[in-house]
């Protein structure tokens, strides 16, 4: 542990929000249109009659061997990538490698609609949560995935074991949260962006500090150590770094990124975000899930569509856009009901 400015107020957030991880597959759409054309009549070619009397057979009508004309489909209806919830766990490595290979794919290709990218954000959220609780099917997974995806499988996993060391243990509450969607992507890697070049923080690093911290402003709602706002400040921390509505995106982007130069970043990035939170287990998640921000275009995207996860004494409980508490209750209160 290092020392550092105890100033952070850092114990706040202990990453109770389990915004980092899960089990989510989702299925997807694809939005076709279909055209139809109206056909065309044909004329009658035949020639006109004469007055001369005609020795040829009288004409019979041909018949119609055209198809009937049916009525094209309607196109289905866009898809609401709120409404899609994670997959069931899998029985095996393969099957884990199999979704991990697929969701990969789709996010790395950067080629898919929103519904395709969401989907595939969550059963990789999903794959890795599995993963992270069954580090004996690690090598198995490596080896059956393509080998350009086997270091993020290992960085995925080792990430989501420093933050399962970081909750500690499943509680027997449910948080009284409300779960929204994030701000668009592109205007959330602005925003950081616009941070790293104010304060020297990479924008990576302020992605990833936002996505533990509530699932890239998720999760709204004060933490049990009373921490508020998207990068989860103290209010006594936010008077000291912060500008404006400790709930504001952006200002709490920037409040992060001139707490964290304050304490050392860039040039001792380690002890600047154990000082945000004191925990190393924090720090090398953190790292880990820049690190793979950074890697290929497509990280962030996924990142910006997993869920949130909270883990209770009744297994990982998804919390999907919608899901509002104003006070905490027990959670087989909350399970029995539940809709679905």
């Amino acid at each position: 542990m290092r020392p550092g400015p105890a100033r952070a107020g850092s114990a706040r957030r202990a990453h109770r929000r389990r915004a980092a991880g899960a089990a989510l597959a989702a299925a997807l759409v694809a939005a076709a249109a279909c055209g139809g054309g109206d056909h065309e009549a044909a004329g009658d070619d035949r020639p006109a009659p004469t007055t001369a009397p005609s020795t040829a057979a009288p004409e019979t009508a041909a018949p119609d061997t055209a198809a009937p004309e049916t009525a094209a489909p309607a196109p289905p209806p866009p898809v609401d990538v709120a409404t899609l919830r994670p997959p069931p766990p899998v029985a095996d490595p393969g099957a884990l490698a199999a979704r991990i290979a697929a969701a990969e794919a789709t996010l790395r290709s950067g080629t898919g609609s929103e519904a395709d990218i969401a989907g595939a954000a969550l059963a990789q959220q999903a794959a890795y949560r599995q993963l992270g609780d069954h580090p004996e099917w690690d090598e198995a997974v490596v080896a059956a995935v393509p080998a350009e995806v086997g270091p993020a499988v290992r960085s995925h996993a080792a990430a989501r074991r420093e933050f399962r060391a970081l909750a500690g243990a499943p509680t027997d509450m449910m948080p009284a949260w409300n779960i929204v969607a994030p701000a668009p992507a592109d205007q959330l890697v602005a925003w950081y962006q616009e941070a790293e070049a104010d304060f020297g923080v990479p924008w990576q690093v302020l992605a990833s500090v936002n996505l533990v911290e509530t699932g890239l402003g998720r999760i709204r709602g004060t933490s049990v150590a009373g921490a508020q706002g998207p990068m989860q400040f103290l209010p006594s921390t936010w008077a000291a770094y912060g500008e404006g509505d400790i709930n504001d995106h952006r200002q709490a982007i920037r409040a992060a990124a001139r707490y964290l130069a304050a304490n050392g970043a860039p040039g001792d990035l380690d002890g600047a975000l154990w000082n945000y939170n004191h925990s190393d287990h924090y720090v090398r998640g953190v790292r880990i899930y820049a690190d793979l921000i950074a890697e290929h275009p497509g990280a962030f995207a996924g990142f910006h569509h997993w869920g949130v996860w909270y883990t209770t004494v009744a297994g990982d409980l998804y919390l999907p856009v919608g899901y509002a508490a104003t006070e905490r209750v027990p959670v087989d209160q909350y399970l029995a009901s539940a809709p679905g």
